[in-house]
């Protein structure tokens, strides 16, 4: 049992038409400079390897930087915080993704009844709240819109703070596109955290995929 790197989970949640965050990988300060000017604005900087699945623990990742010489110094801090013990590691530089709105989701592992389809509130609300709703796999069109109707909080899915309200048809896309990756063989478990709601639309932000022999 292992895990893809966050760049590798994201890219095959975007091969299931989930919509993730802007990416580049770099090897060097110089080289995550470069993917921070391509992508444009503020940016992300994490380290990203396979054996990174708990960077913010950490204090592996960076945020809001904002010009060439923000992004150089975090890059070489970050390569710096790096040891043998994390095998080959890289940087992944990603765009930031604003917005009031974070759900989580995924695919879970539950003992009786085996994977499921996992939707919940993310950021603040998880913990204030605590929602999390499941279906088990395989998951339906019809099964990933009754979850997003079982989360029952207009006020998440309706307009909200200038913001339109969640394009219902985009985030039933993503849960299905998370519901067919995970069927997928050798996938153990997919954590989608945070899934930030842009202008009404998903935006996988982190990710990680679990994988093991069948």
């Amino acid at each position: 049992m292992g895990a893809l790197s966050e760049f590798e989970s994201k890219r095959l949640l975007a091969d299931h038409g989930v919509v993730v965050s802007r990416d580049r990988l770099a090897g060097s300060a110089d080289e995550a400079v470069a993917a921070a000017s391509d992508i444009g604005g503020p940016v992300a900087l994490k380290l990203c390897g396979p054996s990174l699945a708990h960077k913010s623990e950490r204090g592996l990742v960076r945020l809001g930087l904002d010009g060439p010489d923000a992004v150089r110094l975090a890059a070489h801090d970050l390569l710096a915080a790096s040891t043998e013990d994390d095998g080959e590691v890289a940087l992944l530089v990603s765009e930031m993704v604003a917005g009031h709105r974070e759900l989580i989701a995924g695919i879970v592992v539950t003992e009786q009844f085996g994977p499921a389809l996992m939707l919940g509130l993310g950021g603040v609300l998880a913990e204030a709240i605590g929602q999390a709703v499941f279906r088990l796999l395989p998951a339906s069109e019809a099964d990933c819109e009754d979850m997003i109707d079982d989360l029952a909080i207009p006020a998440l899915l309706g307009p909200l703070r200038g913001e339109p309200a969640v394009d219902r048809d985009a985030l039933t896309a993503a849960l299905s596109g998370l519901a067919v990756a995970g069927g997928g063989d050798g996938i153990k478990a997919i954590d989608v955290n945070p899934l930030v709601i842009r202008d009404g639309r998903p935006v996988a932000v982190d990710a990680l995929v679990v994988v093991g022999g069948s």
